[in-house]
Order: C-alpha cells, then sequence, then structure tokens
C-alpha cells in the first residue's frame, strides 16, 4: 500500500487523561466496569487529543510553507470551510462554516492551506470571536496582503443542548482588515459568500 494514515498519541498524556475521564464516569454514576463504557476513558483521551490537536500547530508556519510570488491583486475568496471546535466554557462542540477573502500584495497562498489555518485554531478550546479574530490576524500579519476578511457562522451545542435550549439560532462572527474595511470593498465580498449565509 502506497498510503497509510496512522494516528500517534502521547502515552502519558493519554493515560492521565484516561485517569480522569474515568473518575468522571464514576462520578456521574456510571458503571465502568460495564462493557460499553469500559474502554470510554481510553477512547474519550485519545478523541480530546484529536479535538485539542491545534495547541501543537503553527499556523504562520503552515501559510509560509506555501507562499509563492505572484503579481495576481484581485480578491481571493475561500468559503464553505468546515469547522469544528469545543467551546471553552462548557467543552460542548460548536460547528459550522468558515468564509476567508484576501487581496494578494506580491504573493499568494496554497489554496488548502486556508483551511488548514482554520483547523489549527478550531482545533482548541475557542469561543467563535477568538476564532475569528485568530484566523484573521495569523493571515493578516503572515501574508501581509491590501486586506483580508473572514466571517464564521456556527451553530452551538451550549446553547442546543443545555441552558436555553434554542434549536435554530446560529451565531455569525466578522473581521476586516486593510481594503475590506472599505464598504465596497467589504460588500462584494458579503455578495459573493451571501448565498452562504442564513
Amino acid at each position: 500500500m502506497a498510503y497509510k494514515f496512522k494516528e500517534e498519541y502521547n502515552i502519558e498524556v493519554t493515560d492521565g487523561l484516561q485517569k480522569n475521564y474515568k473518575n468522571i464516569l464514576e462520578g456521574i454514576g456510571e458503571d465502568i466496569s460495564r462493557e460499553g463504557i469500559a474502554n470510554t476513558p481510553e477512547r474519550a483521551a485519545k478523541a480530546m487529543q484529536f479535538l485539542t490537536q491545534g495547541y501543537k500547530m503553527d499556523a504562520e508556519t503552515i501559510l509560509k510553507k506555501a507562499m509563492f510570488k505572484e503579481s495576481y491583486d484581485e480578491m481571493v475568496v475561500v468559503k464553505d470551510i468546515e469547522l469544528y471546535s469545543l467551546c471553552e466554557h462548557h467543552m460542548l462542540p460548536f460547528f459550522g462554516k468558515a468564509h476567508i477573502a484576501y487581496i494578494p500584495n506580491g504573493h499568494i497562498v496554497g489554496l488548502s492551506k486556508l483551511p488548514r489555518v482554520v483547523d489549527v485554531f478550531a482545533r482548541r478550546l475557542q469561543v467563535q470571536e477568538r476564532l475569528t479574530h485568530d484566523i484573521l490576524e495569523c493571515i493578516n500579519s503572515t501574508l501581509k496582503p491590501k486586506g483580508v476578511a473572514v466571517v464564521i457562522e456556527a451553530v452551538h451545542m451550549c446553547m442546543m443542548m443545555r441552558g436555553v435550549q434554542k434549536q435554530n439560532s446560529a451565531t455569525t462572527t466578522s473581521g476586516f482588515r486593510g481594503q475590506f474595511e472599505k464598504i465596497e470593498t467589504r460588500n462584494e465580498f458579503l455578495k459573493l459568500i451571501s448565498s452562504n449565509l442564513k
């Protein structure tokens, strides 16, 4: 087989998390010897490491490895980027889509790197507002484009499964730098992604 993907986990971290998850299960009254639960602490420990792998990733390095000199200076838009993150307040998921645009200033970046930047910051304990800011500032400071824009629309399990239990609410956040602070440029971007926004 020419390609094989293999997940690797830190044994020490996994063991520590596994013990903590075992204590949580016991704390809520679950029988940890039950067949369906017996291996849950280990599975949850590995899942948490996967879901927070962004802490060990460097978004700036990802962008710099795929920057290319190019004279193109019109808007570049990558939309419908799926994102999955964990709310830092309740550690419940929020998920949705990110839309990113930038106007090159002598350099373009490999298109796949923009979704990777989203994943770097989403795979951490987050709030949507900071996630939007992190993505925006990383692209702005690394590419140094003429402008950059980020819009995220997401639904939050902490609002749907608990608390106010509102099933149909969605949250939209946005950030703009450079030429996107001009209303005409911003409107062009918003029009391009408007069919995707609810």
